[in-house]
């Protein structure tokens, strides 16, 4: 029995794309409040599944696959450029391929332009008009607006005129940052991205009794699984140590570990497999809405899909990225030691490294030092820091990491920041290693 909450996404994902969606009209055909149907249009946005834009409303949009996440959609440069919708609200579901800045004459501008473009052009008529008719969407700069006709043609073709106060130059650098993001979020491996499905494992109910266990365990030849209720909402788990010695009459619900840890979807594999570690568990139950069971995901998927991260390029460069790349490693008397120059990017107001970036800095040479003796990846747990004198913009600082310990599970590094022959700083991290063959 889907809950009313279940039922307002249901609808949704029935509508067609670019269908428009209101509160009051979903309350009303669902005969729910609006309170109801808010919360419910407010979770189809996280999915992805609908865009709400200022001054025209909420409208259903296609979900994109993850390997086009870096593609928008008219609905979402709406948003990101501020912008108003003069015409053609029909396609703003549609996603565009590329964007053209119409910086040149008409003739070579429109040599760019084809279907499922995005034509970046001031107030210049001409170009709105033969844009629409190539396929192209267009964003008109300088919060200028068009003729009517134009709007029209806009509104035949389904294809948005957008209008923005911001300038081209702007504009190309806003819509660039966003796909940028959405690269960096598209190289963060989710458990959506690993997980076992529902319908590919197995899985007991409250109501079992301990021989279904048994069943399940000569079957599939594992002993952890998640419990449900008649809802499929995950209420336990049950492995082999909460059966020893229980007789196989015995229901499920009376010997399950009861509120066990969960992810969702969207809870990055990082996370999930430093859940893992700590808490040392082997399964992990996904869910969806209302807590409801969608797939599990197993230790030794998690720490492989770690370690598949690492030999992965990455496409979109992070805030950690630019900063580490500065560290270059050198070897004397078998000692390594690393350098880094302060470049103006890295400090403060005040013209000094900021205590984040050295903390980046610190926190990388002693992941370094850790994975020369031990492979794999780790999570920092802490990081005790000392900052002795502050680091001028342009200085050149050396780093000397030591390994003071390490085990099986954690690692402890002592880090020195020198600079001119004085120490500046000095840091200890304790890390978690996640060992890939566990």
């Amino acid at each position: 029995m889907l809950t009313k909450h279940e039922q307002i996404l249901q609808h949704i994902l029935d509508l067609d794309v670019g269908s428009k969606i209101s509160v009051r009209q979903i309350a009303k055909d669902l005969t729910v409040s609006e309170g109801t149907a808010y919360r419910a249009i407010k979770e189809a946005e996280n999915q992805g599944i609908v865009s709400t834009i200022e001054r025209v409303g909420t409208i259903r949009i296609e979900r994109q696959a993850k390997s086009n996440i870096e593609k928008l959609t008219f609905a979402e440069v709406v948003n990101i450029v501020e912008g108003q919708v003069l015409g053609g609200r029909a396609g703003l579901h549609k996603t565009l391929h590329k964007f053209v800045i119409g910086a040149m004459k008409l003739e070579a501008m429109m040599r760019y332009v084809d279907a499922g473009s995005l034509l970046i052009v001031g107030n210049r008529v001409n170009a709105h008009e033969l844009g629409l008719k190539a396929g192209s969407a267009i964003l008109v700069t300088g919060g200028f607006d068009t003729e009517e006709e134009v709007k029209r043609l806009a509104d035949d073709l389904e294809l948005p005129v957008i209008s923005t106060s911001y300038d081209t130059f702007t504009v190309a650098t806003m819509i660039n940052k966003a796909i940028h993001d959405r690269l960096i979020k598209k190289d963060i491996v989710l458990a959506s991205d690993i997980l076992i499905p529902i319908d590919e494992t197995h899985y007991l109910y409250q109501h079992d009794k301990v021989q279904r266990w048994h069943e399940l365990n000569q079957q599939t030849m594992h002993s952890r699984y998640p419990v449900v209720d008649q809802g499929n909402r995950v209420t336990g788990v049950v492995t082999s140590k909460d059966i020893i010695g229980v007789p196989v009459t015995m229901q499920v619900e009376k010997v399950m570990t009861r509120a066990p840890l969960t992810v969702t979807e969207k809870t990055s594999v990082a996370a999930c497999a430093h859940m893992m570690i700590w808490e040392g568990i082997e399964l992990l139950p996904v869910i969806g809405t209302s807590h409801k069971l969608i797939g599990i995901l197993t230790r030794q998927d998690v720490l492989k899909a770690m370690q598949m991260m690492q030999k992965q390029p990455q496409v979109g460069a992070t805030f950690d990225d630019l900063i580490t790349t500065e560290l270059k490693e050198q070897k004397v008397d078998n000692e390594i030691s690393y350098f880094c120059r302060i470049t103006p990017q890295m400090t403060n107001h005040l013209g000094t490294v900021s205590y984040g970036v050295l903390m980046t800095i610190v926190t990388e040479t002693a992941r370094k030092a850790l994975r020369k003796i031990k492979k794999g990846d780790l999570v920092v747990e802490n990081v005790t820091f000392y900052y002795i004198k502050p680091v001028q913009i342009d200085s050149d600082i050396e780093l000397i990491p030591r390994v003071l310990e390490v085990s099986r599970k954690f690692g402890k590094v002592d880090v020195e920041i020198h600079h001119d022959g004085k120490i500046v700083g000095k840091a200890m991290m304790m890390a978690q290693l996640l060992d890939h063959r566990s």
